[in-house]
């Protein structure tokens, strides 16, 4: 759990404490009064009140010797409970304001730590989409979003490292450390400003990887001109997935079932870099590699180092530096393939 979480639980079990008592003394003292000193339930209630207040008011009616003992004794008690009720409640207002100063100072410094991380711009449905998947694979993410109220309950209880601001800002994206990150994601709604975040980010740090969505077709251009790496269109996508569930149905389904590493489920697809397969930096042939044999996957694609991607490669093509394999297996046998290379 959340640090705040934590601070919020600790304000909150004093106050119910601090009412507790409240209740307890005020129950006494009406009941003492009422079945005590044979008040009227009206009188009782009074005179609980201006003892307990401490406020000086005359009493209904002449005490005897053991109602003032008792009224004595819920004087003092009162005194205690009021004056802790007080104590735990001023804290609570000036607490509740700190927590947001601790939450930011927070969140600050956790980003100003980060290197190579992901700046997801937007927290709509998108955005909670990219936001799992990056939990799934152990990513380190950044979100940005206007919404306070959305911000404020990630930060509260998803621990998730947020800045509450406009996307399109430069000053806000400076706050989300797009200086050492190494992608961005802009998953606003609105094209415009999702075109304006790609001129923003890819002119404050070049090496950006920026991946943005994108709604009319006429913005798919304007945003790669802009410096988007990736353009996605999930309208789009949506209608090319419900037609295919129509023409090949069977093979949609097949590629359904195939899960990618980072899933709870099973784990189908992989991909696996030259770093990872030839630690020692020389290049090799994949028949060299004897992949299959030790590991039981097959390799299904291959990335070079200038992004060309090569579906189901020939035996002696060799890998190069920087390039990435694409391989396919059952759970065990992707299991074994990490157990080997160390993915």
């Amino acid at each position: 759990m959340p640090k705040v979480t934590l601070l919020t639980r600790y304000f909150r079990s004093k106050i119910n404490i601090a009412l507790g008592l409240l209740l307890v003394v005020f129950a006494a003292g009406v009941f003492g009064f009422k079945f005590y000193a044979d008040y009227s339930w009206i009188d009782a209630i009074y005179m609980t009140i201006i003892t307990i207040t401490t406020v000086g008011f005359q009493e209904v009616q002449p005490l005897g010797p053991s109602e003032k003992i008792f009224t004595s004794v819920l004087i003092i008690s009162s005194i205690f409970i009021v004056g802790y009720a007080i104590t735990v409640i001023s804290e609570y207002l000036l607490g509740k304001s700190n927590i947001g100063n601790f939450t930011q100072k927070r969140v600050k410094k956790q980003i100003e730590s980060l290197e190579g991380h992901v700046i997801v711009c937007g927290y709509g449905r998108n955005g909670r989409q990219a936001v799992q998947k990056l939990r799934a694979y152990n990513r380190p993410f950044v979100v940005i979003e206007i919404d306070e109220e959305i911000v404020s309950r990630a930060l509260l209880d998803d621990d998730i490292l947020m800045v509450l601001g406009n996307a399109d800002e430069d000053e806000v994206l400076y706050q989300a450390g797009i200086e050492n990150a190494s992608t961005v994601i802009c998953a606003l709604p609105s094209d415009a400003d999702n075109l304006f975040i790609v001129l923003s980010a890819r002119q404050i740090n070049p090496k950006l990887r920026i991946i943005s969505r994108a709604t009319e077709e006429t913005s798919y251009n304007k945003l790669k001109l802009a410096g988007a790496d990736n353009v996605i269109m999930p309208d789009k996508i949506g209608g090319e997935h419900m037609a295919s569930l129509v023409v090949v149905p069977d093979l949609l389904e097949f590629l359904n079932n195939l899960t990618v590493s980072g899933e709870e489920d099973s784990i189908n697809v992989e991909q696996v870099s030259f770093e990872k397969i030839c630690p020692d930096g020389k290049e090799m042939a994949i028949k060299d590699l004897d992949l299959r044999k030790r590991t039981g996957c097959s390799i299904i694609g291959y990335k070079s180092p200038n992004g060309e991607y090569i579906v189901n490669p020939e035996p002696e093509l060799v890998l190069q530096k920087e390039s990435k394999l694409i391989l396919i297996g059952r759970p065990p046998q992707i299991e074994r393939l990490k157990e080997v290379y160390k993915v």
